[in-house]
Order: structure tokens, then C-alpha cells, then sequence
């Protein structure tokens, strides 16, 4: 099977999340969403509860990726992965903690052999997996390692992305506390970042000459030098740099005017200095639809842009949006002709 035939490998996530019945909602409702074939990493009995919970009829069939394709259509394939657990929606169990990283893992494996296409992770609670040891801040850090384990020899840059309809954003720094990220910058990581995010734009995304605005670190870009250093000594520099190396980019510019609706016309992309100072513009204007994207990987990985949502999960209430536009993404930047 080609990589571009292969079925998409979704990882169930947090088990008392949202995730078992975003998969479980996905595949009911495929057709309307016109969704690509997938299945999931996970625990098969605890999706069939929770379809049950949820008044979902989906069939959970238990298979293996080579066979998801021929069952996509009488159910949800389900390749088995992890422990056995019980659905408990809203209540973590120490027993999982190992399953959603096991989960993980066998997507990414599952890539490597050619058994998937793409990975699509639904969310999952970092708090509970430090518990058992997890050395990773989240998804994107742990798909880099994961990523230099299977490939032997890449350099793997993970670079996080939210990708929406009306915004792409990249922060340079991702989960770290803000004190911390002044110290954290430096030129190289902001060209780092800057050229991962215009060669995964080029190549997966179809910008030919994808433009670039990035964004000081300080109020107003530091105004020369009164709010801070760091947009002159640190940020500049780093704009100049990929000038000289021929990407298209712009800046330092002040966050406070980059979103709105004329200034979205004159970029493709937007780099911010931390986590919030592009995140929170992103899922304030696309928050039900837009997608977590892992660049700088030698394989495509999306998300939903949202949490396990622990609150509303077991009721059936969650929204499919994000997962869905997931699975499409997904799908399309495996395969760029559909783009």
C-alpha cells in the first residue's frame, strides 16, 4: 500500500478526554465532513463504551492498519494498543498514562513502515503523563525525539503551527514559562524556526514565496530600544539574516497591530516570540476550525487546537470541527495534489 493510499493513524489520547468520542463522532459523521479513511491507536473496548455512553451506533471493529481501509466503511477500525481500561470520562487513571504514550509511539512506527500515511494526535493531559516520567513538554518536542529514533541520522526540528482559514501562526519559543523566554531567544532559534516554517510552506503547503511577518518581543517592537533590547539586538538581526538567505520577512512588527483584517493581507505566516502572542489571535479568530501542525518533521503531523476538554467528555457534546479540519489537513499535506 503507498503512502498515499495508507489510512491515517489517529492516537486515541487522554482516555477520560474528549478524543475517545471525537474519533468515535468523526467517523459517524464522515461523509458530512467528507473525511479520509483512519484508525485509531487505542483501547477498542473502552471506544465501544464510550459510544454507548455518547448514544453513538459506531461499530468499533478491532484490525489492523493494513485492514482499516476494508472496515472504514462497517465501522471504526480500532488497532489495539495499550491497557485495557475502563471509561471514565472526566477521571484520570494511573493505568493510562502508559497506554497514550504507547499510542503515540505505534502511530509514528506505523508511519515509518508505510502501514499509515499521516498522524492526526488527539489530545492528551501532560500534567498526568510527568507523573509516569514523560520528559517532554508535549506532542511537538516528543514526535522530534521520536522522530530522530526512527530516522536515523535527520536532524528533526519540530516547529509548532496553528493553521486556521484566515491565520497561520508559529511561535518561536512554545512551553515555556513566559519569565523565561527573553533568556530562551537568541538569532539562530528565530532563523531556525523561520526557515523550517518556509520550507514546510513551500513543500506542503504551496506558497511558493511564502511571506513572513514576525514579531518583536516587547510592546510597540520595543520602540528602538526603550521597551527592551531585544527587538534591536536579538529579533532585527535575525529578519536581516533571512533577508541575506532570500526568505520574505518583515518585522520586528508589534502584535497589537498584526491581525487585524487588512494587515492579514500582507502575509502568509505570522512567527511570535512565545506561545500566547500568536496563539490567542489564532483560536480567537478560527477556534473550532483551525489545526495544531508539526513542522520540521519527516512526516505530517496535525491536531485539533484544543484540550481534552475533561468538563463535557462522556456527554457527547463535543464539537468535531477541529478534529475533522484535522483529518483533512492531514490528508492533504501527505498527498499535495489534493491541495
Amino acid at each position: 500500500m503507498s503512502p498515499k493510499q495508507s489510512p491515517i493513524a489517529v492516537s486515541m489520547g487522554e482516555p477520560a478526554g474528549i478524543g475517545p468520542e471525537l474519533s468515535l463522532l468523526a467517523w459517524w459523521n464522515r461523509k458530512a465532513f467528507k473525511l479520509p479513511c483512519f484508525y485509531v491507536r487505542g483501547d477498542a473496548a473502552l471506544l465501544d463504551a464510550r459510544a454507548k455512553r455518547v448514544g453513538l451506533k459506531t461499530r468499533v471493529i478491532s484490525c489492523t492498519p493494513e485492514d482499516a481501509p476494508k472496515a472504514f466503511s462497517k465501522g471504526l477500525p480500532v488497532f489495539q494498543t495499550g491497557n485495557s481500561l475502563a471509561d471514565t470520562p472526566g477521571e484520570e487513571q494511573d493505568a493510562a498514562a502508559s497506554s497514550v504514550v504507547e499510542a503515540i509511539e505505534g502511530c509514528v512506527e506505523d508511519i515509518r513502515t508505510g502501514r499509515a500515511s499521516a498522524l492526526v494526535t488527539n489530545p492528551i493531559n501532560k500534567a498526568a503523563l510527568y507523573k509516569t516520567g514523560f520528559a517532554f513538554p508535549g506532542h511537538t518536542e516528543f514526535l522530534g525525539a521520536l522522530s530522530q529514533k526512527h530516522w536515523p541520522g535527520l536532524e528533526a526540528k519540530p516547529v509548532m503551527m496553528i493553521a486556521g482559514p484566515e491565520l497561520m501562526v508559529v511561535p518561536v519559543t512554545i512551553h515555556i514559562a513566559i519569565r523565561e523566554v527573553p533568556d530562551a531567544l537568541n538569532r539562530q532559534l528565530i532563523v531556525d524556526t523561520a526557515l523550517i516554517a518556509a520550507k514546510d510552506l513551500q513543500t506542503r503547503f504551496g506558497y511558493p514565496n511564502p511571506r513572513l511577518a514576525i514579531c518583536g518581543l516587547n510592546p510597540h517592537a520595543g520602540e528602538n530600544g526603550a521597551m527592551g533590547k531585544e527587538d534591536e539586538d536579538i529579533v532585527k538581526p535575525a529578519i536581516e539574516q533571512l533577508k541575506e538567505m532570500g526568505i520574505h520577512a518583515t518585522g520586528p512588527h508589534p502584535a497589537d497591530t498584526l491581525f487585524h483584517a487588512a494587515a492579514r493581507t500582507q502575509y502568509d505566516c505570522v512567527l511570535g516570540m512565545y506561545h500566547d502572542q500568536v496563539l490567542i489571535p489564532a483560536k480567537t479568530l478560527g477556534f473550532d476550525d483551525s489545526v495544531n501542525v508539526t513542522l520540521g518533521l519527516p512526516f505530517v503531523r496535525t491536531s485539533p487546537d484544543h484540550g481534552t476538554a475533561y468538563s463535557i467528555a462522556g456527554s457527547g457534546t463535543a464539537r468535531i470541527d477541529s478534529f475533522a479540519a484535522a483529518l483533512r489537513m492531514a490528508r492533504a499535506l501527505s498527498n499535495p495534489d489534493l491541495l
